[in-house]
């Protein structure tokens, strides 16, 4: 089944956080990984899939499951800036890795955002194992769902 799926693009990110080196997909080969693309200015963003985000990292902790943030900032460029992002972080106790997507050449659309074809925030990509995308949605994703959908990931 995961041969259908597409092969995830690579994150293409200027800066990580909370990242003691930076994150790859290729180095996170043999692990479910949920991307939950945002922006800080998002308000979808801030009340569901962060904080949907933080509560998964912290119940997948010593499990194959890994939780990124993707930072992908297509509006208000001057506003959400990395110094910007460091200060929310921080308020919003958000722990894992979250990647600062790089921008687009010439357009407001980030690189990966562009490549992963993102119609805006939120988004969640979960990638396979395998590194293919298996689910890819715009808007608030149901925590059931999602749950249940990852559940099926890991035992596989």
């Amino acid at each position: 089944m995961s041969a259908t799926r597409p092969p995830a693009p690579e994150l293409q990110v200027q800066r990580w956080f909370n990242a003691a080196v930076p994150v790859t997909l290729q180095g996170l080969r043999g692990k479910v990984v949920v991307l939950h693309a945002f922006q800080m200015l998002c308000p979808g963003c801030v009340a569901h899939s962060i904080p949907q985000a933080r509560k998964m990292h912290e119940l997948a902790k010593g499990s194959d499951l890994v939780t990124l943030g993707l930072h992908t900032v297509f509006e208000h460029h001057t506003a959400m800036t990395p110094v910007s992002l460091e200060a929310f972080l921080h308020e919003y106790q958000i722990k894992f890795p979250v990647g600062v997507d790089q921008p687009g050449d010439g357009h407001p659309i980030p690189k990966t955002m562009a490549a992963y074809g993102m119609r805006g925030t939120p988004t969640t990509v979960v990638i396979d194992r395998e590194g293919r995308v298996a689910q890819h949605s715009f808007g608030a994703a149901d925590d059931l769902a999602l749950g249940l959908f990852l559940g099926q990931l890991l035992k596989a």
